[in-house]
């Protein structure tokens, strides 16, 4: 019997004791899954950041942290978690970002939202480029950016992706280091980002990576709140140099009532709904994980904690 140690937030266990228990039973596991174990007895956790476990050090006998979410920033820097940590990488997480990522490049290409607000009764026709002749930067070329590149590139648009390390995307004009990020905010029209946060990220959207964009680009993140610089964004969007920014991650969440985000005429705010971990298919990525560890295989997604990601 295999002990697993559902350590995510509770209220996460309704969502998730089904599937994980179909999820082990697909894959010919015998697992005693519940909320409680003595420390010493668990085999595997699986987890949230915003579990109220932090200490992992009475756990000597668990083979591997096993993470709900995609982001690890959080949890990466903890020296109690010694043993493998793997982050979600799930078809669903990965379709919803595709998803919302795609709609929002062409809500901004067809120019949709001053369709919306020009419902005066003034006949005003402005038509948009073709998607072969608009300009999308990706910065982060990882799951979810390789894959949202990709779906961009398959509309026709022309997509330069950039990443820390050097990569090749099919329809995709790959860039990596800081002489290709310079090239990639230079460039881009639209701006999708979907780093991960780490020191190296953080604030990377700055005054002084804005002033390298062109005039009037469209900042889109899904990925995580503080790639970027909010004062020096606002005074972008205040300035005119930014035309529009949609957001969907932010440094406290839920984001302040007060926060300039919300009044701003420039701004769209979605309340962290671009991508959500799927109950059935985050299981089956945590079912093989296990059957790995038992079968003595490479897990799936394991973090490198030197790059934190």
């Amino acid at each position: 019997m295999i002990n697993v140690l559902f350590a995510a937030h509770s209220s996460r266990w309704p969502q998730y004791e089904g599937p994980l228990r179909a999820a082990f039973k697909a894959v010919g596991l015998e697992v005693d899954l519940r909320e409680e174990f003595a420390p010493e007895d668990v085999d595997y956790i699986v987890y949230t950041p915003n579990s109220p476990l932090t200490d992992f050090t009475p756990y000597t006998r668990a083979k591997a942290v096993l993470n709900l979410w995609a982001g690890v920033e959080s949890i990466v820097g903890n020296k109690t978690l010694t043993m493998p940590l793997c982050r979600m990488v799930e078809p669903g997480l990965t379709e919803g970002m595709v998803e919302w990522v795609t709609g929002h490049v062409l809500r901004y290409h067809l120019g949709i939202d001053a369709c919306l607000a020009a419902q005066d009764g003034t006949w005003a026709p402005v038509f948009p480029p073709l998607a072969r002749n608009r300009r999308v930067g990706v910065l982060g070329l990882g799951e979810l950016g390789a894959t949202c590149a990709g779906a961009l590139a398959a509309l026709n648009f022309q997509v330069a992706g950039w990443s820390r390390s050097e990569k090749f995307l099919d329809g995709v004009t790959t860039f990596h280091g800081a002489d290709g990020l310079d090239q990639v905010l230079a460039t881009s029209e639209i701006l999708v980002l979907l780093l991960p946060l780490t020191p190296a990220t953080e604030n990377l959207i700055n005054a002084d990576t804005l002033a390298r964009m062109p005039q009037d680009v469209r900042i889109l993140n899904p990925g995580r709140g503080a790639l970027i610089d909010d004062d020096a964004l606002l005074a972008a969007l205040d300035a005119g140099h930014v035309a529009h920014a949609t957001l969907d991650v932010f440094r406290v969440e839920p984001l302040p009532p007060d926060h300039r985000y919300w009044a701003h005429p420039n701004v769209t705010v979605t309340p962290h709904v671009a991508s959500e971990t799927r109950a059935e298919t985050a299981s089956e990525t945590v079912a093989e994980n296990v059957r790995r560890g038992e079968a003595g295989e490479p897990f799936l997604y394991v973090v490198d904690r030197a790059r934190a990601y």
